[in-house]
C-alpha cells in the first residue's frame, strides 16, 4: 500500500536553553493524480492534487461531483487505484482512475495542471463561468442555535490524526440535530470537503438537510463545492472571504463564520438559524 495519514521523523527540540531528541509525528503529504476514463476514451490525466494519502475513491468521487462532471447519481462506474505496469507500487497508489458509465455530465478540460494543498482547484475561471453549470439554489435546512455552536466541537472530536500532528484540516457533514454523518481529514481543506462530500457519493448518501463543518475558513471553492452537492448550510471556525458569501447568497447558502464558543457571525439566510 502507499503511505499513511502520518510519517515519522527523528527531531531536536530546543526549548530555551535545552534540548532533548525524540520522535516527532508530521502529516504526510504526497500527490494524487486523478484520471478520467469513460466508453471510447481510455484513462487521461486530468489533475495532480497535494493531499494526506486516505481517502483517496473520495477525494476523486466529490471532485468529479463539484466540478460537474458527474452530476448524476450513477454516472460513476468504478474508481480504482491505476494499474499502470509502467507505474512504480508506490506511484500506483498515488494515482486513481474514476470510470464513468459515458461521457462526463462537463466537458472536462485539457487538463487543469498540478494544485498545492494550500489552495483548492475551483475549476473555473470565474463567477460567470459558474453561472453557466446552472446550478440550483440548494434546498434549505434548518437548524437551532446551539447545534450550530456545537458543531467546531463535535468535528474536533472526529480528528484523530489532527490530535497526533496538528497539522491537518477537517470537514464533516452532520444532521441538523447534530449527529455525525461523517468527517474526513487532509492536509488540503478542499481535498477534506471533496472526501466528504465524495463519501456520500460512493455510498448514495443523501446529502438533503446537511450541515458541512469546516475546521477553517470558508473559501469561495468550498462554497462552490457545496451548491454544487446541494448542501444548504456551512458552518465555519474562520472566517469566509467576499466571494463565499456572495455565492452563499447567491444560491441561498446559509452561511456561518466564527464559530467558537457561544459566538458565531451569520452571513447569509440568518433566518434559518432558529433561536
Amino acid at each position: 500500500m502507499g503511505k499513511g495519514p502520518v510519517t515519522r521523523y527523528k527531531v531536536e527540540v530546543l526549548d530555551g536553553e535545552t534540548t532533548s531528541r525524540r520522535e516527532d509525528v508530521v502529516v504526510t503529504e504526497e500527490p494524487l493524480e486523478l484520471r478520467l476514463e469513460w466508453p471510447g476514451r481510455p484513462a487521461e490525466p486530468l489533475t495532480v492534487t497535494m493531499r494526506t494519502p486516505g481517502s483517496d475513491f473520495e477525494l476523486a468521487a466529490g471532485f468529479c461531483l463539484g466540478e460537474g462532471f458527474a452530476v448524476r447519481p450513477d454516472a460513476i462506474r468504478t474508481v480504482a487505484y491505476c494499474t499502470d505496469v509502467k507505474l512504480t507500487r508506490e506511484q500506483q497508489f498515488n494515482t486513481v482512475t474514476v470510470s464513468f458509465d459515458g461521457p462526463p455530465d462537463r466537458e472536462p478540460p485539457q487538463r487543469y495542471g498540478v494544485t498545492s494543498a494550500a489552495c483548492g482547484v475551483c475549476g473555473q475561471q470565474s463567477l460567470d463561468e459558474l453561472a453557466e453549470r446552472e446550478y440550483a439554489p440548494v434546498d434549505p435546512v434548518e437548524v437551532p442555535l446551539d447545534v450550530v455552536l456545537r458543531l467546531p466541537d463535535l468535528l474536533r472530536e472526529a480528528q484523530p490524526t489532527f490530535g497526533r500532528t496538528g497539522g491537518l484540516h477537517a470537514a464533516g457533514l452532520f444532521t441538523a440535530d447534530g449527529r455525525k454523518v461523517v468527517v474526513k481529514e487532509d492536509v488540503g481543506r478542499h481535498n477534506a470537503v471533496d472526501k466528504v462530500i465524495g463519501w456520500t457519493v460512493l455510498n448514495q448518501h443523501s446529502r438533503k438537510g446537511l450541515v458541512l463543518t469546516l475546521s477553517g475558513r470558508a473559501g469561495y471553492e468550498l462554497v462552490q463545492k457545496s451548491v454544487a452537492a446541494g448542501i444548504g448550510m456551512i458552518v465555519a471556525v474562520g472566517a469566509p472571504s467576499s466571494l463565499a458569501v456572495d455565492l452563499a447568497r447567491r444560491f441561498g447558502v446559509t452561511l456561518a463564520g466564527f464559530t467558537r464558543g457561544a459566538r458565531c457571525v451569520i452571513y447569509s439566510s440568518p433566518e434559518r438559524i432558529l433561536r
